[in-house]
């Protein structure tokens, strides 16, 4: 399944605040470490590196989902394939904890926070009045418009 344009460009606009944020977390990290909190080394950057996959991954696969999700007819179905996707999702995150607790070139801290980045940027953009769908635009693209009328809610049949 490939993902409608304009998921295509919140993915992008969430991998790019991501990268920021973990820009920003190996430079705090690094201050701590230099007035002696913790320790910075590469640890730290594969956790970070590791972290961002992750989470930009985790959205990536949360759009494929809605997209697939609203595709479907029957609300009961649409539901438990929702829920099925985020405990996969969910599970996803948490395997990935665990495993950079056990590797021991990964920073385990470095690794959790990236986590969080998607939800930061997505309280940013809101923040910013800069997210809003495309049928709160006044003049959406005429791809997007396309996507619109052919966009059948998950209440609808």
């Amino acid at each position: 399944m490939k993902l409608q344009s304009a998921s295509q460009r919140e993915v992008k606009r969430i991998a790019c605040g991501t990268a920021v944020g973990g820009v920003l977390l190996v430079a705090v990290m690094y201050a701590l470490s230099m007035v002696g909190v913790g320790t910075f080394d590469y640890r730290v950057i594969t956790g970070v590196i590791g972290g961002c996959i992750i989470a930009v991954l985790n959205f990536f696969l949360m759009c494929l989902t809605i997209q697939r999700a609203v595709s479907m007819s029957e609300q009961k179905s649409m539901k438990a394939f929702i829920q099925g996707s985020y405990n996969g999702r969910l599970f996803l995150q948490a395997a990935w904890i665990v495993a950079a607790y056990l590797m021991p070139w990964v920073n385990v801290f470095a690794a959790a926070i990236p986590l969080l980045f998607p939800n930061l940027m997505i309280f940013y953009l809101q923040a910013r009045g800069k997210l809003v769908t495309p049928s709160e635009r006044k003049n959406p693209p005429p791809e997007e418009m396309e996507e619109l009328e052919d966009y059948k809610g998950p209440f609808e049949a």
